[in-house]
């Protein structure tokens, strides 16, 4: 059976229909008009679209090509990988003036207009703090200290709040980026036993962590360290620590009460930040911007590239960040430029991330 369709371009319905008409002998006429060419154009259309969902149901058997829910469906099925949710942005808001009773359900408001809701009843007055929670899901929930100071309903005599910490531990829902390589180290990385893998498992499967690095006998026979950094590939917050060891070990207690097994003593910590701080020298910027443009643009590139190598590599490279410095749009050229004083790599042991420091940027007028 002959065949002119090449499946590895889009295929189109006058594809299909030359191969239709191909296979019919040549006695019959087959040119548009006759009822040859008439009737197996309409079966063409019809045959196309079988082609079609033939594909995409090919396609999405590989599951780099998936998304969204489709990912979230297909990693369940095959593996039982969950994605984790976004969570509420928690914190207090202290009272300023007046006295009162704040119930569960009160709410106040960022200057923006995000709301949050009181988690407690309690008693108030001037100093008194009391427990909220964002009414949104995800990191826009944490905002700083200062933020919330408005109630859009009245409180009986509450005069002013405001949160003299910055609220936390909200997460956006799980990228699909990060879902997917989950997913693929526990094909690759078999977790069983309570192993290296396993331990590494369990603190990503906790809503907030990005990434775990585990350090076995760190502290003699049957220990474990379990460092962690967030899903922004930040040093992970004391609440998010505290998240984690619960759910591995209750107080490293070595009794079996989470998921590590008895007689196994884990302690969960946060990685150590080690500051990345950039400087270029003799800049030659483009005529249409601005050293304050140029510093913009490279943190957010060196920010990417942080997170990027973020407990996958042991080192920052001097290099990669030279290569950022020079593709960045508005740097022609430089003379020189240090990471962190420095021209050699800057290495990283298991228990640090590397975050952004300063940027300067000295431009040639």
């Amino acid at each position: 059976m002959s065949t002119n369709i090449d499946f590895n371009k889009p295929i189109t319905v006058d594809m299909v229909h030359n191969v239709m008409l191909d296979e019919i002998n040549e006695a019959y006429q087959k040119t548009e008009g006759f009822p040859t060419y008439d009737l197996t154009r309409g079966m063409a259309f019809a045959a196309l679209l079988l082609c079609l969902k033939a594909q995409d149901i090919e396609r999405k058997q590989d599951v780099d090509n998936l998304v969204g829910d489709e990912l979230t469906r297909v990693v369940f099925q095959r593996r039982g990988t969950e994605r984790k949710k976004a969570t509420h942005a928690t914190g207090y808001i202290t009272v300023i003036q007046g006295n009162g009773i704040i119930s569960i359900g009160n709410i106040f408001e960022s200057e923006s207009g995000l709301q949050f809701v009181a988690t407690e009843t309690k008693d108030v007055s001037a100093g008194s703090r009391v427990a909220i929670e964002c009414v949104s899901t995800g990191t826009k929930g944490n905002v700083p200290k200062g933020s919330i100071t408005k109630m859009p309903v009245t409180l009986a005599g509450i005069i002013s709040i405001t949160n003299e910490a910055a609220t936390i531990n909200g997460e956006d829902e799980e990228r699909d980026d990060d879902l997917r390589q989950r997913y693929y180290e526990e094909l690759r990385e078999p977790a069983t036993s309570g192993n290296t893998f396993h331990y590494k498992q369990w603190a990503k499967e906790v809503e907030g962590v990005g990434e775990a690095n585990v350090i076995p006998l760190w502290n003699g026979d049957n220990t474990v360290k379990v460092v962690l950094i967030d899903s922004d590939r930040q040093p992970a917050s004391t609440d998010l620590v505290n998240l984690v060891q619960a759910y591995i070990d209750p107080n490293s207690s070595g009794t079996g009460e989470g998921k590590a097994p008895v007689g196994a003593y884990c302690t969960v910590v946060s990685a150590q930040p080690v500051r990345i701080s950039v400087n270029i020298n003799g800049v030659i910027k483009s005529e249409n911007t601005t050293a304050s443009i140029i510093k913009g643009k490279l943190e957010k590139k060196i920010k990417e590239y942080l997170k990027q190598i973020a407990f996958k590599q042991d080192y920052v490279s001097v290099a990669q960040i030279g290569a950022i410095i020079i593709n960045t749009d508005g740097i022609e050229d430089y003379d020189s430029y240090r990471v962190n004083g420095s021209t050699t790599r800057i290495n990283l042991t298991k228990e640090q991330v590397a975050i952004l420091g300063q940027i300067e940027v000295t431009v040639n007028e």
